[in-house]
């Protein structure tokens, strides 16, 4: 039996905004590496217990650049620096929630 990593994490605050809003549940897969322009579940590096919904600005050997679409309410590597590979949970491919707005996510 094959295990597949696929995590639900939920979108707080306006960070994602105008792709991503408040309250959507996004299933973030593991396997897939992750490219410039793709929606991510990262550890926030700050607290391990918190996790962020970034898109990738950057792949490189210091780590993964993760910016918030909306920047004046978004938290992310401008404050903390790249964020070490370890701390990538994987890529947001589909919104399950709300109903209205399930779907796909496309980089």
């Amino acid at each position: 039996m094959t295990h597949w990593p696929v995590r639900r994490v939920a979108v707080n605050g306006d960070s994602m905004r105008p792709a991503l809003e408040p309250g959507d549940r996004l299933l973030v897969v593991g396997f897939l590496r992750s490219r410039a322009g793709d929606v991510v579940g990262v550890v926030d590096p700050r607290d391990e217990r918190r996790v962020l919904v970034k898109r990738v600005a950057a792949v490189g050997a210091a780590g993964v650049t993760v910016l918030g679409d909306n920047p004046t309410a978004s938290t992310d590597s401008r404050t903390f620096g790249p964020v070490p590979p370890h701390l990538v949970l994987g890529r947001a491919v589909y919104r399950y929630w709300p109903e209205a707005r399930r779907g796909r996510l496309r980089a």
